[in-house]
């Protein structure tokens, strides 16, 4: 446990805004691995490729998939809940709002994840939401 972690029970009390915040930073920074692992070096692609795994788009998509595979547990469609319900106080730019909500859900169960420290949920949320993205990709576009 490193002096930055949080207990369990604070976790479960952070808002969760504050949850798709730091799951937005953890999920971008698992897919810009992946994409440089696999192969793709050059910045406009990686940065176009980027797009169709953390768009907002996307990941309702993403999401979507898990609710239907059943591949949340029950705290974490918890999590999913209070994330696509929370208000942001802003206005989406680039989608609607049933996308934006969808789209913080997923990231909140992201950053829930992380923050409890559990590597290995983690590690398997994000790459299934990879497999998502990669096996579906005629069916999420930006």
């Amino acid at each position: 446990m490193s002096e930055y972690s949080l207990r369990p029970a604070d976790v479960r009390q952070l808002k969760a805004l504050s949850l798709a915040y730091m799951g937005d930073a953890v999920y971008e920074q698992a897919v810009r691995e992946h994409l440089l692992r696999s192969g793709r070096v050059k910045p406009n692609i990686l940065h176009k490729e980027a797009t169709q795994f953390v768009s907002a788009k996307a990941q309702a998509s993403i999401l979507r998939s898990m609710i239907d595979e059943d591949f949340l547990t029950e705290e974490e469609m918890a999590v999913m809940r209070r994330g696509r319900n929370a208000k942001s106080g802003s206005v989406p730019k680039n989608t609607d709002v049933l996308t934006y909500n969808h789209s913080s859900a997923f990231e909140a169960v992201v950053g829930y994840l992380y923050l409890l420290e559990d590597s290995e949920r983690t590690a398997e949320f994000i790459r299934k939401a990879i497999e998502c993205i990669e096996g579906g990709e005629d069916r999420v576009r930006n």
